[in-house]
């Protein structure tokens, strides 16, 4: 038996402790402040991956070039997203950028500076003008801490370090969540009218990724085992400048302050591929760029030869000062991880995952959708897990941290309004208590082969392999084929700890339940779209389709197999058009 069984209820029950999670549950406190608020993260809040965000995020404020504009940064945008964002979500986006960055600056976020005092701002990729707001190069940080330490004077209980297992929906109604204490072995029921998946991205599910080890798509998964469809899973952001070999983010920051991208002839390559923006062009060219450079025989070994695994990041020309003072977390990364001092050698670099343009989809205010033209009443997303969508087929460099702020705020207002007309739901708690005792039991009995970290490696490279920068059908019809032969694998797995508390294997049991289902979606949602679109990219069909494919892919997930429906773009503003940089 685990220990104490017990159900606890709330008015909103937040999934996640990063930056989407913090300002959905900070907005709900200012406009519902007696609404009690659970908040759920797996780690403490402030480890949350929100914390290793690093270039910025945008905001027309104007401080650096006064020509800019809403208006361009909607462009810029809906132009980066290869035209698959949805143009009325994008428009949000961007008027509401300059008002939610001034808020932050209100709660104590300390951006760096222009000489006469106003927020600094600096170029980024995709970006028509300098937009980008920043600190240093640790700006998800700055932003998470003070968002966390406003949270503490209100009224939100912390659930650091539980585990989700289950989302519970009935009859198209959230109705509350079954949480592992990962301290105790407890299992809770949490319920609510008002639950908020905010559980970020599944970078884990490839074997280089610039995610920290807990983004592994468990928001993603159990909205899919709830029979609730996933949207344009097949868009996975490959960040070109991954430090190589860890993987871990160089940021776009460092392009931004002018660094250069060099091949084996010391070569500024990028004037072949966006000879307008050069190192500035969006991640999803950058990426296939050095991708292609690399495979024609123009990258770097470690000894300096050619037909290596990577590329250069050069910032020598910008000298010790501007870097230690605009770069110095990537400085620390370089030198700590790959033994490189920045200031006098070049940056290894080559492709990382490292952002998931879809998830869950969600309307305007962040309420979750059951299909094409349903919702399911009091569950709602926002952040990485969710596609609202204003990245579509390829996210703009710091966008992200926009997103999070802006429709976590949105969606925390739309809850709060929501509140007093949601149902209180009513549920059996001992059925769903039960079913997770049960399953932790049968990992526990089960008397397999293989660990954990075996099967995940295997996931991991199947996906890196059959479904990377460059796709076929023909490869991803092997990399199903091999993702299911894994899936039957799962059976095998075995548990040395038998532990109810502090049992990190049973926790990495879990995750990779949820990673095996988050990389079938991945790549039959791939598989069913027959062009190249921004991130997505066929070498068998390598021109964008808008009259078949200028459409959301949704892919509901169910033990016979994957339904591909799909549903229409917004288009408001900026008709699609060639894309070019």
């Amino acid at each position: 038996m685990l220990n104490k069984r017990t159900m606890q209820d709330f008015g909103v029950v937040i999934v996640g402790g990063g930056l989407a999670g913090c300002r959905a549950a900070l907005e709900i406190c200012r406009l519902a402040p007696e609404t009690p608020i659970a908040l759920v993260s797996k780690t403490h809040p402030i480890r949350s991956h929100s914390v290793a965000a690093q270039g910025g995020i945008a905001a027309t404020l104007k401080n650096v070039d006064t020509e800019d504009s809403w208006e361009s940064h909607a462009f810029d945008t809906v132009k980066g997203s290869d035209f698959l964002a949805d143009q009325d979500a994008v428009a949000i986006l961007a008027q509401e950028a300059p008002s939610v960055v001034i808020d932050l600056e209100h709660l104590g976020v300390l951006f760096s500076r222009l000489p006469d005092g106003r927020i600094a701002q600096r170029p980024f990729g995709g970006h028509t003008h300098p937009r980008t707001c920043y600190a240093a190069d640790k700006t998800g940080h700055a932003i998470l801490h003070e968002l966390y330490c406003n949270l503490l004077k209100y009224n939100v209980t912390f659930f650091s370090e539980w585990y989700v297992l289950r989302l519970i929906v009935e009859d198209q109604q959230a109705k509350g969540v079954v949480a592992y204490h990962i301290e105790t072995g407890q299992l809770d029921i949490l319920r609510a009218p008002a639950i908020l998946f905010a559980t970020g991205g599944y970078g884990r599910v490839f074997n280089t990724t610039s995610n920290d080890f807990a983004s592994t798509g468990d928001g993603l998964g159990m909205t899919a085992r709830a029979g609730l469809p996933l949207e344009d899973m097949e868009f996975v952001q490959f960040h070109p400048t991954g430090l190589y070999p860890a993987g871990v983010l160089i940021s776009e920051a460092v392009r931004g302050e002018g660094a250069y991208l060099l091949n084996a002839e010391g070569e500024r390559f990028m004037a072949r591929y966006a000879p307008s923006r050069m190192e500035l062009a969006p991640r999803d060219i950058t990426s296939r760029a050095i991708a292609i450079e690399i495979r024609e025989g123009r990258g770097i070994h470690s000894d300096g030869s050619a037909g290596g695994p990577f590329v250069y990041l050069d910032v020598r020309h910008l000298g010790r000062e501007k870097i230690m003072n605009r770069i110095p977390f990537c400085w620390e990364e370089a030198h700590r991880l790959a033994g490189v001092d920045a200031v006098v050698e070049p940056i290894p670099v080559r492709p990382t995952v490292h952002y998931s343009m879809g998830g869950i989809p969600v309307n305007l205010n962040g309420q979750v959708r059951a299909n094409a033209t349903e919702m399911v009443t009091g569950f709602y997303a926002a952040g990485e897990c969710a596609c609202v969508s204003v990245h579509g087929a390829n996210r703009l460099g710091s966008n992200s941290l926009l997103e999070c702020v802006v429709y976590g705020r949105r969606t925390g207002a739309a809850i709060a309004k929501d509140l007093p007309s949601l149902p209180r739901p009513q549920l059996d708690p001992q059925f769903y208590l039960q079913a997770a005792a049960r399953e932790i039991q049968h990992l526990f009995d089960q008397g397999g082969d293989l660990r954990i970290a075996q099967l995940r490696r295997q996931v991991q490279d199947c996906m890196t392999q059959y479904c990377g920068v460059f796709r076929t059908a023909d490869f991803m019809e092997r990399g199903l084929a091999e993702l299911q032969r894994l899936k039957a694998a799962y059976g095998r797995v075995r548990l040395d700890d038998r532990q109810r508390y502090w049992n990190t294997e049973l926790i990495e049991a879990f995750e990779l339940a949820n990673l095996l289902i988050v990389a079938e979606v991945i790549l039959r949602s791939a598989l069913s779209r027959q062009e190249s679109r921004g991130a997505h990219f066929r070498e068998d069909y390598p021109q964008r389709d808008d009259v078949n494919y200028l459409r959301h892919t949704l892919a509901t997930y169910d033990s016979d197999g994957i339904r591909i429906d799909y549903l229409p773009v917004t288009i408001t503003l900026f008709p699609p058009q060639e894309r070019n940089y």
